[in-house]
């Protein structure tokens, strides 16, 4: 949707006072930055859970555990996308999550960090998807496995509204979405965070440059949050 400027916009102001504005919401984003910094330590100093499940997951190069996925980093993150047994195609919210993902994971790794896609469609199924995403993740499937309905992503069908996001909410359907982060000391794997629902929100690109426009996200007269949303590939 195209935006223009009309009398119910912003004033129009000359540079000084322009400065003058921007200096002081400036000083609230300083502000800001600090809370996201005191909150960031905070949510890395959360206790930890040991992993003592035997996750295992199906590859296109075959079968592959939850160690496996780490590589050669001792951290891990994975995107639980929304891509269940049956389904055509992934979500189109988590592949709008996932467009901004790929490229990183050199990133990542420089850092001791490996991340990895699981869903619940078969493997052949995610491999095509993949493919005509054009994406390089890494992305394996928990069709036969827990891992998805033990990280509170996956529900059973027909089940009506279930417990999300750690109690706070309620999820109707057979899919939702989350990032879960794992650590590695030795062969030991842990779950040290998990997010999900608003909580991915700072994980999106495309959103946070959105809310740098005047625009911003241009969802409030939409039907739904989201509406105007495609994959990449079908606009």
């Amino acid at each position: 949707m195209e935006i223009s400027p009309d009398s119910t916009g912003p004033a129009i102001v000359s540079r000084k006072d322009w400065l003058a504005a921007r200096r002081a919401l400036l000083a609230e984003e300083k502000a800001l930055t600090h809370a996201r910094e005191a909150l960031a330590a905070k949510r890395r100093a959360l206790p930890w859970v040991r992993v003592d499940a035997a996750y295992s997951f199906d590859a296109q190069d075959g079968p592959c555990s939850l160690a496996m996925l780490f590589g050669a980093q001792s951290q891990l993150i994975v995107q639980h996308f929304m891509f269940g047994r049956d389904w055509a195609e992934g979500c189109v919210s988590c592949s709008f999550w996932a467009d901004g993902f790929n490229g990183l994971t050199a990133h990542l790794a420089a850092r001791d960090t490996a991340f990895a896609l699981v869903s619940t469609a078969p493997p052949a199924t995610i491999a095509a998807y993949r493919a005509r995403m054009g994406w390089d993740l890494r992305w394996v499937s928990d069709s036969n496995g827990s891992f998805s309905a033990d990280f509170g992503v996956s529900f059973p069908p027909d089940a009506g509204p279930l417990p999300y996001n750690f109690g706070t909410g309620t999820f109707s359907g057979t899919e939702a979405p989350g990032i879960s982060v794992f650590a590695r000391r030795g062969d030991a794997l842990f779950h040290s965070y998990s997010t999900y629902a608003r909580g991915l929100d700072m994980l999106n690109a495309t959103y946070q440059l959105l809310d740098l426009t005047p625009g911003g996200r241009n969802e409030a007269d939409l039907p739904w949050t989201m509406a105007w949303l495609r994959r990449h590939d079908a606009y």
